[in-house]
């Protein structure tokens, strides 16, 4: 009789759930060295990652685990720290971008030296390039399938209305 906890999607999510829970565990913790929560972290790199260092709010919002009031606290916590500022959107102005200062591009500079070092410590440094290039197009497949607004607006001129339908970026 086959027991029902072998099949291999269990054991799948499984560890995915286990990777997430041990590198968010050293992320935190690394993160809270540097004076930035894992939000504050994913944001700015976020919005670093984008065209300009900047995001509309509702595009920020897409990509992040973030509700749009979420979204909308967090940047008024990191705008307060001098590490964002809003900018208004030319073409709406019911609609605001998220952009990165020079401060909040210092924070994540000195940041993100021992943020990568944890991930090839503990992630990238696991796996062999061939293996870590099959395991990083997985997941962009399953990210695309269960989160396709994961990469709204990070590929499109900010001063456009909408977002890059084909979501090119890689995040």
């Amino acid at each position: 009789m086959t027991n029902v906890f072998d099949d291999p999607r269990i054991t799948a999510v499984g560890l995915l759930y286990e990777v997430h829970a041990g590198l968010s565990a050293r992320f935190a913790a690394q993160l809270d060295e540097q004076g930035l929560s894992v939000v504050e972290f994913e944001v700015l790199t976020r919005l670093a990652r984008s065209p300009g260092n900047q995001l509309r709010m509702t595009d920020l919002a897409a990509q992040t685990s973030l509700s749009t009031s979420g979204v909308t606290r967090v940047v008024d916590r990191m705008e307060r720290d001098g590490l964002l500022t809003r900018r208004a959107c030319p073409s709406d102005r019911r609609s605001s971008f998220a952009v990165v200062t020079a401060a909040g591009m210092q924070r994540l500079n000195e940041t993100l030296p021992g943020h990568l070092r944890i991930i090839e410590q503990w992630f990238t440094g696991q796996l062999d390039p061939d293996a870590l290039a099959a395991l990083l197009d997985g997941l962009r497949r399953v990210r695309d399938a269960v989160h396709p607004c994961a990469t709204a607006g990070s590929t499109d001129d900010a001063e456009h209305e909408t977002p890059a339908a084909d979501g090119a970026t890689r995040s």
